[in-house]
């Protein structure tokens, strides 16, 4: 089977630190679960810990360009479990799940805020703000270490711009929406025919099929003389034996 992961990745984007991070125990499986991801090409999202099914440790990863298939968490749960077997961050049994991030994704570094510009997000302040810690609203910018928000729950005399510096932020998602639901479908169908060319499993578009580097672009030459015709009446009866021009009265007796 190929390797999922045997594409391109963005260094810069893989090597990006996360600016919303979990504490306690989730904090050391992250410590353990980060640099793995991150030699096989992956990023961390988010990891969190329930006790579903007495205990689940839930790590959501994606690619540097924000998408994640199947084979791709099949392949970081081979890798990972033996990892956190030895490392054990984890003091009692647990059932291990890898998971993409979503459609309403948590936003955890710049980059994801910079790529859902203009989309409805809920933040909740680790520090409060203006003696608030929930917003809800439009993410209209990311300036500096904050983010611009346009928000949709305003009480009477607020303003409804504000900037919310990103380390302080202890949860960001975004909010599922009409317009979110048909990015996120254009996103998938393009990262899909992206891996499946990359992998060899799909022909590249007509229009991107490159020229055969063995065959000439230059024109070919012109004949400078129009050739005569081979297939005139002297032709024919030249071929049978009567003199040019001539009519056999007996032919057809």
């Amino acid at each position: 089977m190929t390797d999922p992961t045997a594409v391109s990745v963005d260094i810069d984007l893989l090597a990006e630190p996360r600016l919303v991070v979990e504490p306690g125990v989730a904090a050391r499986v992250s410590a353990v679960a980060g640099p793995v991801l991150q030699g096989m090409g992956y990023r961390l999202v988010r990891i969190k810990i329930s006790a579903e099914a007495g205990c689940t440790v839930q790590i959501m990863a994606e690619r540097p360009d924000g998408t994640m298939q199947i084979e791709d968490c099949e392949a970081i749960s081979r890798a990972l479990s033996p990892v956190l077997d030895v490392a054990d961050p984890i003091e009692r049994a647990y059932r291990l799940e890898i998971s993409s991030p979503g459609i309403d994704r948590p936003l955890v570094r710049r980059s994801d805020f910079e790529r859902y510009v203009s989309h409805l997000v809920k933040i909740e302040m680790a520090v409060a703000h203006q003696g608030r810690k929930h917003f809800r609203g439009i993410l209209r910018s990311v300036e500096g270490d904050a983010v611009r928000l346009h928000r949709d729950d305003i009480r009477a005399e607020e303003d409804a711009d504000m900037l919310l510096v990103m380390e302080d932020i202890a949860d960001a998602r975004l909010v599922l929406t009409d317009e979110l639901v048909a990015e996120s479908m254009r996103r998938g169908k393009a990262a899909e025919r992206e891996l499946k060319q990359n992998l060899g499993l799909e022909p590249p578009p007509p229009h991107a099929k490159k020229s055969d580097p063995a065959k000439s672009n230059k024109p070919k030459p012109k004949s400078l003389k129009k050739p005569l015709p081979k297939n005139t009446k002297k032709h024919r009866l030249a071929a049978q034996g009567l003199p040019g021009g001539e009519f056999d009265p007996t032919e057809g007796d």
